[in-house]
């Protein structure tokens, strides 16, 4: 049974999510993985994250299993990797309410706060109680075809609808709580949450949104009319895009998961009933993290 994290004075379960098919992550999960073992603590290893790995013989000390039974016992997951494999694991879990910590595997690791270098110093903090927990909103969608539903999944950086491989426009109807907002020519259009602000929305010229908010950004990509410019809405809306003119749209799920669309396909979007938590080491900051991933200018001396 899972507890909210702040009820948990020293997690006593633990799994271990990696990216797939790195050397470098597998040295870094088995040194973890005997870090937390000789600490008491019991060690689960993600399947897949086991098969990649290909080293049965320095895996068979701890559990391999999948994330149905990581939700189902682990107080918390430990996710290895870069932002990518955080956005894997937080759809896989949210349901189950098992709180992340991220250690940076990756690029720019806007996610994975914990850098390689600083991991197991940083785990007396967590097997101590000392994260800081930090919730993010999830977005659920469905896919409606001829009055049907063909498809549902989940996201937590973000929904887009495009175009396709095919270099033309498509051309789309935008509703909100039923009310027709606008007609939009472009090359798709970005659903965000706050937590993908930084994602793909960021390089459309997106606004940056605190995590800790709760709006929905939704940012045209290349549109054909320059007035169409971002807009946030309140997280509790009910959005709908219709597809009206397309020769490839296809609909992508943080980036990982894709469907394709076909003309008069409804795209559904809300706010999720699962949102995710994040567990941050102390003296986490997101204005910090801005400033270094995004090679803000410092802050001149003297001042």
């Amino acid at each position: 049974m899972n507890f909210p994290f702040h009820s948990l004075h020293s997690p006593r379960t633990i799994a271990l999510v990696g990216k797939y098919q790195s050397r470098e992550m597998g040295d870094a999960l088995i040194e973890l993985a005997e870090f937390l073992h000789e600490r008491g603590v019991v060690v689960f290893i993600e399947r897949e994250t086991a098969e990649n790995m290909n080293r049965e013989a320095a895996l068979n000390r701890w559990v391999i299993c999948g994330f149905n039974d990581i939700g189902a016992h682990a107080d918390v997951a430990i996710v290895l990797g870069g932002d990518g494999t955080m956005l894997n694991a937080a759809r896989r879990l949210a349901r189950y309410k098992v709180p992340l910590v991220g250690v940076n595997q990756g690029r720019l690791g806007f996610m994975t706060d914990i850098a390689r270098c600083d991991m197991l110093s940083c785990m007396e903090d967590l097997l101590d109680g000392r994260f800081q927990p930090e919730a993010r909103m999830l977005l659920d969608a469905e896919v409606v075809r001829g009055g049907k539903e063909i498809a549902t999944n989940m996201a937590l950086n973000d929904i887009v609808v495009d175009k396709g491989a095919i270099g033309r426009m498509i051309e789309c109807e935008l509703f909100i709580n039923g009310e027709f907002i606008y007609n939009l020519r472009s090359d798709g259009l970005i659903f965000s949450t706050p937590t993908g602000s930084t994602a793909y929305s960021l390089s459309a010229n997106g606004p940056i949104l605190h995590p800790t908010l709760t709006g929905i950004a939704l940012v045209p990509l290349c549109p054909h009319a320059l007035t169409n410019r971002p807009v946030i809405v309140d997280d509790r809306v009910e959005i709908e895009l219709i597809i009206n003119h397309a020769d490839d749209p296809r609909v992508h799920f943080d980036g990982q998961l894709t469907l394709n669309l076909q003309r008069g396909d409804a795209i559904r979007l809300r706010r999720s009933d699962y949102s995710i938590c994040f567990l941050h080491p102390p003296g986490y900051s997101y204005f910090a993290m801005l400033r270094q991933k995004l090679q803000w200018s410092e802050r001149p001396r003297g001042h």
